[in-house]
């Protein structure tokens, strides 16, 4: 793979340690560049302006502590691990999500009250 990008195509830009190793990881399907000792959060965020939209309103997340205690970084693994993208290192081939796999489990059915 080629060396990723120095220009700012994302909300973060690189500006040094440009020359380490280049990878790439699938994000929502679509193949990513980024390089090796990058966070997830990191390599996502240098090619795009948001990390994911939340589950529960819809606006943009990109981070919030950057020290894996908020949880505002979550993205998903393929098989539905939710894993904090600014304390997990981004691996080559590595296939993430930016909403919760769909869950395809039978709606819980409650107890009549009556």
């Amino acid at each position: 793979m080629d060396k990723p990008q120095t220009t700012c195509d994302g909300l973060l830009q690189r500006l040094r340690d440009t020359d380490r190793p280049a990878l790439s990881f699938c994000l929502d399907g679509q193949e990513q560049p980024a390089q090796a000792g990058d966070t997830v959060l990191t390599a996502i965020l240098t090619r795009h302006k948001r990390l994911r939209d939340n589950e529960f309103g819809g606006s943009a997340r990109a981070g919030f502590c950057l020290m894996g205690a908020c949880q505002e970084c979550l993205v998903w693994l393929e098989n539905g691990q939710p894993i904090r993208s600014c304390a997990t290192p981004v691996e080559a081939g590595m296939r993430l999500l930016t909403r919760p796999p769909a869950d395809d489990r039978p709606a819980l059915e409650l107890p009549d009250e009556n």
